[in-house]
């Protein structure tokens, strides 16, 4: 009853449900170990957070260059500030308090090619004003702060989308900073976890594409779309194989209906003319033997008499004189 599995057409209905369902299985799979990544690496980067004024410093040059595993690490590098190109880093908020970051460049022999490092020195409330910033350290110093992946425009404030008064920058990032300095800048930063008042610690953040943001829904998302996808072929599969099976059965049970042939033909189908022909050779056969011509005979017509001709002949004998003897 289950031959028809072995027809063309369900052979490639088979082939599609074989490779679909573990693909289908693997990408949902994938998907959701992204996600499970992504919120290991989040509580990472809370317990970092926590412990980051506390941490173990490394070597700057060691964790660069900057990278998921790197960022959110206390590193600690030593030179000196610069202070001609002091910048302000406008509409930033901490603690829900709107305010601008300080940053201060540290040149560094430590880094490849002696890139200079951005460092934030801390945060103040209200709007920028280089007159409330303190002054960096003169001489040499060594920085610990928390390594720090570079900003974008997406990271910019909406008061620093546009154009902005001289020393002060819109993110903080090599790419923007480059216009700035007359020298090379790594591709990274650090913000400072022990700062001189009035200047307030910036809280480091998780760097774009990690941690529980909306991309790593959308990959808890896609997790079950993928699943419901080899769920589907399934249940698509099994819904083909049944009707068929019926089919089957109530064909080697001779259940399946007739087609209608008696209506709805053209006039000059087979079938009408098989009907007429039939309807023809019945009523051949009711005509009463006597009109039909007899088995190996091959008279003419012409020379058929009729009963009335006969009847008439047999009168006119009767009335015609009797000669004489």
């Amino acid at each position: 009853m289950y031959r028809f599995l072995l027809t063309p057409r369900w052979w490639g209905i088979n082939i599609f449900a074989v490779l679909a369902i573990p693909v289908c299985l693997l990408m949902g799979s994938w998907q959701l170990s992204r996600f499970d990544d992504r919120v290991d690496r989040h509580h990472q980067q809370q317990e970092q957070s926590q412990s980051a004024a506390h941490a173990q410093a490394e070597p700057l040059a060691s964790l660069l260059p900057i990278t998921e595993e790197t960022a959110g690490r206390t590193a600690k590098v030593t030179g000196r500030f610069d202070t001609a190109h002091p910048l302000l880093i406008p509409d930033r908020t901490v603690k829900d308090k709107q305010g601008f970051y300080v940053l201060s460049l540290l040149r560094t022999d430590e880094t490849k090619g002696h890139q200079a490092v951005p460092v934030v020195r801390g945060w103040l409330p209200g709007d920028p004003d280089p007159a409330r910033v303190p002054a960096p350290p003169k001489g040499e110093v060594t920085v610990r702060g928390v390594l720090q992946a570079s900003e974008s425009h997406n990271d910019a404030g909406p008061e620093a989308a546009g154009a902005l008064p001289e020393g002060q920058l819109g993110f903080v990032s090599a790419a923007a900073l480059v216009n700035v300095v007359p020298y090379e800048v790594t591709n990274a930063w650090l913000t400072e976890q022990h700062t001189e008042p009035p200047l307030k610690p910036v809280p480091p953040v998780a760097p774009e594409g990690t941690g529980l943001d909306l991309k790593a829904f959308q990959n808890l998302g896609y997790t079950a779309q993928w699943f419901v996808f080899a769920g589907f072929v399934v249940f698509m599969w099994f819904r083909f194989f049944r009707r068929e099976a019926e089919m089957a059965k109530d064909a080697a049970l001779g259940l399946l209906p007739e087609e209608n042939t008696t209506t709805d033909a053209p006039a000059d189908s087979p079938t009408q003319a098989q009907e007429a022909q039939e309807a023809q050779e019945d009523q051949a056969a009711q005509e009463p033997a006597g009109s039909r011509e007899a088995p190996g005979g091959a008279g003419d017509p012409a020379d058929e008499v009729t009963p009335a001709e006969a009847a008439e002949g047999a009168a006119t004998r009767s009335r015609s004189p009797v000669g004489p003897a």
